[in-house]
């Protein structure tokens, strides 16, 4: 069988973007496109496409609740992105609900509602193609220093993991974004379920994929023990993320049986939003110009470094990444899908449970394709009874995984930067702050240095008979 964790021979892929489609035939370009569809590994792919679900569902079920927000539609447009951007990519690049976005739009009641939602997604997304196309994205993320994208990621993904433990412990009320008081330690979304999960996950998928040497050390250890390794292969195997998540399913049917009767088959009608000028207004004061930072930092530039290191050899452009971003908000958003980004946490979390392909996302995207056809919005009554702390497992693992990415820093100076940037991103100022500071503190610590060896350089020359 194929196992999640297992090291999969990495296939060629390439990205497909507007500088390499002009100038090569429509057979090449069909060519690209299969073989970054094709799947690594069947279940690993299947486990993979789960990975992102632990942020995906929370947000878009409590715009759902909260805002009335057309889940069949949003379904359709997330689905249509999740297969695109799999085919351009071949890598499980991310379909995740702009946070910040939504985050304005729950906490402040009538004041901020669909309108301005899609406002802000469409003027981010405009903002975003504009950064992409001129060239400034690509610039941005060659002069950003690597220590503070990866304070930033360390903060996402910590975040991340935090918002997970709420999950698990609390019960959530997502039509508020608040949390109501303890879980309680048995029933159907109990803490006892939730730490099972999380221990099966752990048994199946360990820590990541291992080192080489290490793998080698194992091999050799387990040489005399076949019976040992042929068991621990069997487990490997298993897709962790895809059974938990369905074990979620079954529950919610388990605890409203009566959801079934709620269910009307069809799409959603779709129809597009009518924007007033209050709504555009308010949509990009309160909506586009928190979002656009985190945008920026997470979505795009903290993407394309994070792939570079989970891909080797797949060095994505921020230009087509910041346009591929655009392109899905000023499409979809004006038929009230929600506002969508790419999110290194989404990639973090697929990768983490073995997807490798651009298949693995566009599985989902046809899962996703599916469901808003055939369930529409009626689907939200499933979701609403959905163990919410299996929710949190999967975000747990996500966010961990974001984190770990900032473990290659090499130096003090370098782990210095990155905790500054983290820490104030961390205590609620947001990524922009963060950003600055790390930038700030970074550009300290150059001048201190280059003031330190004038310094030397002065005295050798001095000192020179």
């Amino acid at each position: 069988m194929d196992s999640p964790n297992q090291q999969i021979p990495n296939r060629q892929t390439t990205e497909i973007s507007p500088e390499t489609t002009s100038n090569i035939s429509p057979t090449i370009i069909i060519g690209k496109v299969r073989n970054n569809l094709a799947f690594r590994s069947k279940w690993a792919e299947v486990n993979g496409a789960m990975g992102d679900l632990g942020t995906y569902i929370p947000i878009v079920l409590a715009l759902t609740l909260a805002k009335d927000l057309n889940l069949g539609t949003t379904l359709i447009f997330t689905g249509i992105y999740n297969i695109v951007t799999g085919a351009i990519y071949g890598v499980p690049m991310p379909v995740q609900p702009m946070k910040s976005i939504a985050a304005v739009a729950i906490s402040n009641g009538s004041d901020f509602s669909i309108p301005e939602i899609m406002a802000a997604g469409i003027c981010t997304g405009g903002i975003l193609l504009v950064l992409g196309v001129t060239g400034l994205m690509q610039l941005a993320y060659k002069v950003i220093p690597l220590p503070v994208v990866r304070g930033i990621q360390l903060s996402q993904g910590l975040s991340f993991a935090m918002s997970a433990v709420k999950y698990i412990t609390k019960v959530q009320d997502f039509s508020k974004s608040k949390s109501k008081g303890d879980r309680h330690w048995l029933g159907l979304d109990g803490l006892v379920l939730a730490i099972v999960c999380a221990c099966f996950i752990i048994i199946v998928n360990g820590a990541g994929e291992e080192s080489d040497d290490e793998r080698e050390s194992n091999d050799l250890e387990e040489r005399p023990r076949p019976r040992r390794r042929k068991l621990r292969k069997v487990i490997a195997s298993l897709p962790s993320a895809f059974i938990v998540f369905l074990l979620g399913v079954v529950l919610a049917f388990i605890r409203r049986p009566e959801v079934v009767k709620d269910i009307k088959f069809g799409p959603s009608s779709i129809e597009v939003v009518k924007i007033t000028k209050h709504a555009w207004k308010q949509g990009f004061i309160k909506g586009t110009i928190p979002q656009l930072p985190l945008s920026v930092l997470n979505s795009v530039i903290a993407v394309c470094k994070l792939s570079s290191d989970l891909f080797p050899g797949k060095d994505f452009s921020a230009t087509s990444v910041s346009v591929t971003v655009g392109l899905m908000n000023l499409g979809g958003c004006w038929f009230g899908a929600m506002p969508c980004c790419h999110g290194a946490g989404g990639l973090a979390g697929q990768y983490k449970f073995g997807g490798r392909s651009g298949g693995c996302v566009a599985l989902l995207g046809a899962a996703k394709l599916v469901m808003g056809l055939v369930l529409g919005s009626s689907l939200v009554m499933i979701l609403d009874q959905f163990p919410v702390g299996v929710l949190g497992v999967l975000l747990l693992f996500a966010g961990i995984e974001l984190a770990m990415a900032s473990r290659d820093m090499n130096s003090k100076e370098e782990c210095f930067v990155m905790l500054i940037s983290t820490a104030v991103s961390l205590v609620g100022s947001g990524a922009a702050l963060g950003f600055v500071c790390g930038i700030v503190v970074h550009v300290l610590l150059e001048l201190r240095r280059f003031s330190g060896d004038q310094s030397c350089s002065t005295i050798r020359i001095r000192g020179t008979p």
